[in-house]
């Protein structure tokens, strides 16, 4: 771990005023590797378990896609739902009024 500095060689602090401390960077490629090295290792044991047990990989496969269809059908809809009020805004910016919005009153 290393103190960070700016551009003109000075001390950087963050927002809340604590002195900002920056990874080394041969650490930092070291922790790279090792993480590159891992993720290729999941890969092959992936791999390795699709070609010695396909039926059973297959039947895992369609168990975990049955599981996750609530949670990809609600995230579709509230994707669409954003895309449209994102829509309604973008037109309102253009007529140069602002949308109607339900807001919650919160006391004061």
């Amino acid at each position: 771990m290393r103190l960070g500095y700016d551009k003109s060689g000075a001390v950087r602090f963050s927002q809340t005023g604590r002195p900002v401390v920056r990874v080394a960077k041969e650490l930092s490629d070291n922790v790279r590797l090792v993480k590159d090295n891992f993720t290729a290792n999941l890969i092959n044991f992936a791999g390795e378990v699709m070609r010695d047990n396909p039926d059973e990989y297959k039947t895992q496969l369609e168990q975990s896609n049955r599981a996750g269809l609530p949670i990809a059908q609600h995230d579709s809809k509230a994707l669409s739902k954003a895309l449209e009020m994102r829509a309604l805004e973008a037109e309102a910016d253009k007529a140069g009024s602002q949308p109607e919005v339900a807001r919650e009153l919160v006391p004061a």
